[in-house]
């Protein structure tokens, strides 16, 4: 029996996309398609999916405007997408801090991405969350981005410096002290590995 092996097609780089835009501007689409996703839920986690929506596509707007000075010798588009809604939430610091607030006081988290993360999600997070949600609303801005950045995102810590504009090395010295203040107001413990 011959089997006919059809070849996946390879998918474009960003850079690729972007390049092609400059002149047909509708492969930026591809783009959205490919992130408007993942965008959504780092910018509802962080300020509630009333926002989320407007921000991403705002994101996409000024991406889209700003695609002629993309630098092109970078294939993966998504810590200059990531830099532009981080920059656009810092807009919305004091709905930032409101919505920390609000967590703390609410056991629930409106962004789940099925229903069975849902039930996982509230398991093991209901009892930190508040706790979580009031150490974050302590840290600087510039830590929480990183912070953020890193563990909603999963941006890597040179993804992170160049969203966000700032060397390496500020990255990490940030995580280090989030990361630090976060497990002081957690009282130095994790409490999703207590069985007690």
């Amino acid at each position: 029996m011959v089997s006919l092996m059809i070849p996946l097609a390879t998918p474009r780089l960003d850079s690729d996309l972007i390049a092609e835009s400059r002149a047909r501007p509708e492969a930026f689409a591809a783009l959205f398609d490919r992130y408007a996703s993942m965008l959504y839920r780092y910018v509802s986690r962080r300020l509630g999916p009333e926002v989320a929506e407007d921000l991403v596509g705002e994101t996409f707007l000024v991406a889209f405007r700003r695609r002629d000075r993309y630098d092109l010798a970078r294939p993966d588009a998504r810590p200059w997408l990531f830099g532009i809604v981080s920059k656009l939430v810092s807009r919305h610091h004091r709905d930032e801090a409101a919505r920390y607030r609000a967590l703390t006081r609410s056991p629930f988290d409106d962004v789940a991405e099925s229903p069975a993360e849902r039930v996982e999600d509230g398991v093991s997070a209901t009892a930190v969350r508040p706790l979580l949600a009031a150490a974050l609303a302590r840290l600087s801005k510039g830590d929480r981005d990183v912070l953020l950045l890193i563990a909603w995102a999963d941006l890597s810590y040179d993804e992170v410096a160049q969203s966000l504009g700032i060397p390496v090395g500020t990255v990490r010295s940030r995580l280090n002290r989030a990361r630090r203040k976060v497990r002081e107001s957690l009282g130095h413990t994790n409490p999703l590995r207590d069985e007690e």
